[in-house]
């Protein structure tokens, strides 16, 4: 009898989780690895960040907090939500978890009963599968052509709804496309969620600063003020304020189901860490006029990526409207060979072959539901990126024979 639980088997270890972490193992072993698999900035934490942080420990601010985060956390989130957004939450409809992850994992644990389905735009950030599955539910995956930009038609919403769906899970900015919606196509969705009272809508809005082009970000409950009941709006500090490893996420919804994820969060972590809650506070309530700073870095790094890419035979890149990722299409490499006779038959071949012929490290994108693609963070330094695309225009230009047809 095994000693691991039956429910394990129906999920996988974290995709792009396992490409960091091999670039690592590589670049220890003494190989030239460029990692472009990781979704964390290359910026550090802002210093007024760092010091609220050194001074919270300094005086003494290191013991349990309430289980879901602190009354000052929560103001700060509150009028977060209320300077960004327009939306209204009182502190008993907040959430505070260890990062979005975890927020997004209570959510699921507290609301899904076996057999409830959670409609999930592809592509998708590799969590919200496994996650369904982990809580008994059942993801149904819609697959977002390229050609719509990778993003949801309302039709396609509509016909994947049932009498079974619990949630609809909508990310924008996009991980890993990088696509966003404007007010007008979020606004075609919400209008179809509308006639369907009995599913929920969670929102994944952690790249909400990260915007270019004068792009105008909003999120579903903002669009549609009569969806705010059953929408969880979910954020959180680590990608616009460069906070992975602080580990902070939050959310707004409805008493209940705020009240039910503190109630899933006090038997797995308890609180936060409270030293990573003072940081998140001044994040929050600090001066934010670094963001547009760092946004004008990823915009030329956005620009100097998709353009270098697609002067590569074969590869063909769309530019996104958000976040720090390009999903480019390798159809046009499908079937040719590497210059040691191994076929590419798919974007995890082609992966795989970058990594063992040039160094270059991203991730597949049948992590993410839609092939062939593959992901490429540009979060990384201007010199690493434009080293990374020589290394993939030289491999691809190595491949041997015809390509399928895309």
């Amino acid at each position: 009898m095994s000693i691991v639980a039956d429910r394990l088997s129906r999920i996988k270890p974290s995709p792009t989780i396992a490409v960091s972490s091999k670039a690592k193992e590589l670049k220890a072993a003494g190989r030239d690895v460029i990692g472009l698999g990781a979704g964390e900035p290359d910026f550090d934490t802002p210093d007024f960040v760092k010091e609220a942080a050194y001074k919270a420990i300094a005086d003494g601010q290191t013991k349990y907090t309430a289980v879901d985060g602190t009354a000052e956390l929560k103001d700060a989130i509150i009028a977060k939500f209320k300077r960004d957004n327009d939306l209204d939450y009182s502190r008993d409809q907040i959430t505070v978890g260890t990062g979005g992850k975890q927020v997004l994992y209570n959510a699921l644990m507290a609301s899904v009963n076996a057999g409830d389905e959670v409609i999930i735009p592809a592509p998708y950030w590799v969590s919200y599968p496994d996650m369904v599955l982990l809580a008994e539910g059942t993801p149904v995956i819609v697959e977002c052509s390229k050609d719509n930009g990778f993003k949801l038609k309302p039709e396609d919403l509509e016909a994947a709804i049932t009498p079974k769906t619990k949630w609809f899970i909508f990310n924008s900015p996009s991980n890993p496309t990088g696509g966003a919606y404007s007010y007008d196509e979020l606004k075609a969705l919400t209008d179809v969620l509308l006639k369907h009272p009995h599913v929920y809508i969670m929102s994944d809005d952690m790249y909400e600063h990260l915007v270019y082009d004068g792009f105008e970000y909003c999120t579903p409950a903002q669009v549609e003020p009569k969806l705010f009941d059953r929408t969880l709006t979910c954020n959180g500090v680590s990608k616009s304020y460069a906070m992975t490893g602080w580990r902070i996420g939050y959310a707004g919804g409805s008493k209940d189901l705020i009240k039910a994820m503190a109630k899933v969060q006090s038997q797995s972590t308890s609180n936060p860490s409270s030293v990573s809650q003072a940081a998140a506070l001044a994040a929050l309530e600090g001066d934010q006029s670094f963001l547009a700073d760092r946004n004008a870095v990823f915009k030329e790094r956005r620009n100097m990526v998709v353009d270098l890419l697609n002067e590569v035979e074969g590869i063909e890149c769309l530019k996104p409207e958000g976040a720090f990722y390009v999903y480019p299409s390798c159809a046009g490499l499908i079937g040719k060979t590497t210059p040691d006779g191994k076929l590419i038959e798919s974007d995890e071949d082609f992966v795989t072959y970058l990594l063992e012929s040039e160094g270059v490290a991203c991730v597949q994108g049948a992590a993410f539901g839609l092939s062939p693609y593959f992901r490429i963070s540009y979060a990384t330094s201007t010199e690493n990126l434009t080293e990374a695309c020589k290394r993939i225009k030289r491999a691809c230009a190595a491949l041997q024979g015809k390509a399928s047809a895309a």
